[in-house]
């Protein structure tokens, strides 16, 4: 039996069939410049009849490029498969590379990780490009991206967006819009489940609520702090009964939260929204909930697809000026205000 040796072809093979020098095949195939159309045109008609696939570690020593994109989620793995929110982040970005040769590399917090070990793994050359979603302020993020070259887009305001580029909704403005609902309803007793505290998110939904309650001349002082989560909504919610039996409006933070929330309020025989009306805030899976949950929209798609758009510009050497692109919120109707 005769067996036929499959030969792969090479640079060198390319620039022979091409008529061109090694070096001008290189910079074809490497989007260099210096090559005159009719060259280009060569290379690429070789290309395809030789059946040639560049080596990529060999390209990325000419272009410096590794042709991948890091996002950043500096949660446990847990969260992607429980949150909405950064499910949509990753699928956004995944669907946005559509059409690219990028290839994209997920990066998740780990239990008893050094701080800013994410950031030094940016900065060592593994990827072109980040988008960074659900940052913490102690993740040495925004210092590293701002000190250092690769380009990068956060999903979410940073704490010092100076020099940084990042889409948002305007957080504290829907905080007022849900807060305003219970206002509009008649509740004069409204507590807020708030997000984490080193998360501008939060921090912004807090303030929009604690604004929209002192305009209307009410009472701020029924906070609990929660992580945005179900288990975190219910037990901040458990500490708002308990040291404010007399509430009729809650604003959470977000839709997971709100659900928790609704659980613990009919464990302990209150009627939504007769009893106690509530808001969230993200309108993802907020018609999954009983009552069906009043809230705010978060546009994460649209939010997802703006950040990734942005990257590959900058990624192509386009001057991308870091004005921050800001959606608006918008309250989505339920049953439960």
């Amino acid at each position: 039996m005769v067996v036929t040796k499959h030969i792969v072809p090479t640079l060198d093979d390319v620039a022979r069939a091409a008529g061109v020098s090694r070096s001008t095949a290189s910079r074809a195939i490497n989007g260099g410049d210096r090559v005159s159309p009719e060259a280009q045109q060569a290379v690429d008609a070789a290309i395809l009849r030789l059946g040639y696939a560049p080596n990529r570690a060999a390209r990325s020593l000419v272009t410096r490029r590794t042709d991948s994109i890091a996002l950043v989620v500096p949660e446990p793995d847990a969260r992607i498969l429980t949150d909405p929110f950064l499910a949509g982040v990753v699928r956004g970005v995944s669907e946005g590379l559509g059409g690219t040769d990028l290839q994209l590399v997920l990066l998740l917090a780990r239990q008893g990780e050094r701080p800013g070990h994410i950031a030094r793994y940016l900065n060592s050359g593994h990827v072109d490009g980040v988008i960074i979603a659900s940052h913490h302020k102690d993740d040495r993020l925004e210092p590293e991206l701002r000190s250092g070259t690769l380009p990068g887009v956060f999903v979410g305001r940073p704490f010092d967006s100076a020099g940084l580029h990042y889409v948002d909704v305007d957080n504290a403005a829907g905080a007022r819009v849900a807060t305003q609902r219970l206002v509009d309803r008649g509740c004069h007793r409204i507590a807020a489940l708030t997000g984490p505290q080193d998360m501008t998110a939060a921090l912004d939904r807090h303030e929009g609520w604690r604004r929209t309650l002192t305009r209307a001349g009410l009472p701020t002082d029924a906070v609990a702090t929660g992580d945005f989560t179900v288990e975190g909504g219910a037990a901040a919610m458990e500490r708002i009964l308990a040291e404010h039996p007399d509430i009729d409006g809650v604003f959470a933070a977000s839709d997971l939260m709100a659900a928790g929330a609704l659980q613990v309020l009919r464990a302990h025989g209150k009627n939504v929204p007769d009893d106690v009306a509530i808001v969230g805030f993200d309108a993802l899976g907020a018609e999954r909930t009983t009552p069906r949950l009043t809230t705010v929209l978060q546009p994460v798609v649209e939010m997802v697809a703006a950040a990734t758009s942005t990257l590959l510009d900058m990624l192509a050497g386009e001057d991308v000026h870091p004005e921050p692109r800001i959606f608006v919120p918008r309250l989505v109707e339920g049953d439960s205000a």
